[in-house]
């Protein structure tokens, strides 16, 4: 009897090609930074190591020094990556202009906020970590600055815009220290009083 072959359609497929260098080191950075990041919100600045980031990234010791000399210049790149981020989240998100004080409050919360916000703590006694910070603080600025004057247009002067900025940084910090439903109250009370004095019609 003759065999029956039956043909799967494997041997069609095409074979799946080896990443490049560029996406070998673009998947390793990308490790590092999101574990960074875990790091920073669960361990805080003080407790973060690189060590620690190699080891929760999957990554050599010897990789983590090649991309990243230092712990400074691991964990400031991974908070301006996460700015990006979270930016393009937003933009892509086509959010409403007309809530812009609420979409700037939004923006300053989660991951990023409490990342941030431990480089900021660790920057004012750490003379390394706070001359590295300036230029970090000055592009966060920016970005958040140049995505709100995107997403606002006209809404929003530029200086309402860095003014909600501050505020908005200002009652992510206070929210620290209040439970999640007195920060929703306090948000609730105060968002359209801002949106009253920042907003255009």
């Amino acid at each position: 009897m003759r065999s029956v072959t039956t043909d799967t359609g494997l041997n069609d497929a095409e074979p799946t090609g080896r990443r490049t260098q560029a996406e070998r080191t673009a998947g390793t950075r990308a490790k590092l930074l999101d574990a960074a990041i875990d790091c920073l919100v669960e361990l805080g600045f003080a407790k973060t190591s690189t060590q620690e980031i190699a080891r929760r990234a999957g990554v050599s010791r010897g990789a983590q020094l090649h991309h990243f000399p230092s712990k400074e210049s691991l964990v400031i790149a991974a908070v301006e990556h996460l700015v990006d981020r979270r930016l393009s989240e937003i933009l892509e998100a086509e959010p409403d202009p007309a809530r812009g004080p609420e979409i700037l409050a939004d923006a300053f919360s989660g991951p990023l906020f409490y990342a941030a916000l431990e480089l900021w703590v660790a920057a004012r006694t750490d003379p390394a970590l706070h001359e590295a910070m300036i230029p970090l603080e000055r592009r966060v600025a920016e970005a958040i600055q140049g995505g709100a004057q995107i997403v606002m247009g006209s809404k929003m002067s530029p200086e309402s815009i860095e003014l909600s900025v501050e505020l908005a940084r200002g009652l992510a910090v206070s929210a620290l220290f209040r439970t999640p439903e007195a920060d929703a109250q306090l948000r609730e009370r105060l968002l359209p009083i801002w949106s009253e004095k920042v907003m255009t019609s």
